[in-house]
């Protein structure tokens, strides 16, 4: 198969665009490691992860109608009250020695 013979002009401008799409994919790249882009990521990535953990942990203890779900409320005041309950008595525990 005979190759098409390509002038220096085809050439050009060629290497001319491949060399701005290298020039784009550095500037991606020192965009990305930026330290200021990676702080704006992390803090994203938080605000999301924060924002899903507290909606899955409202969906425990709110129905769909908004109204309070109470023998959720109930296990969970019960649950903090047994853990209280339970530091202070170790506390108590390990200050009698």
């Amino acid at each position: 198969m005979a190759e098409a013979v390509r002038t220096r002009e085809e050439i050009e401008a060629e290497i001319e665009a491949a060399r701005q799409r290298l020039a784009a994919s550095v500037e991606g790249l020192i965009n990305q490691v930026h330290p200021k882009a990676i702080v704006a990521n992390t803090v994203s990535d938080a605000r999301t992860f924060a924002r899903g953990t507290f909606d899955q942990a409202k969906a425990q203890v709110v129905d769909d109608r908004g109204g309070l779900r109470t023998d959720r409320v109930v296990l969970l005041a019960a649950a903090a009250g047994g853990a209280l309950a339970f530091v202070l008595i170790l506390r108590s525990l390990l200050q009698g020695r």
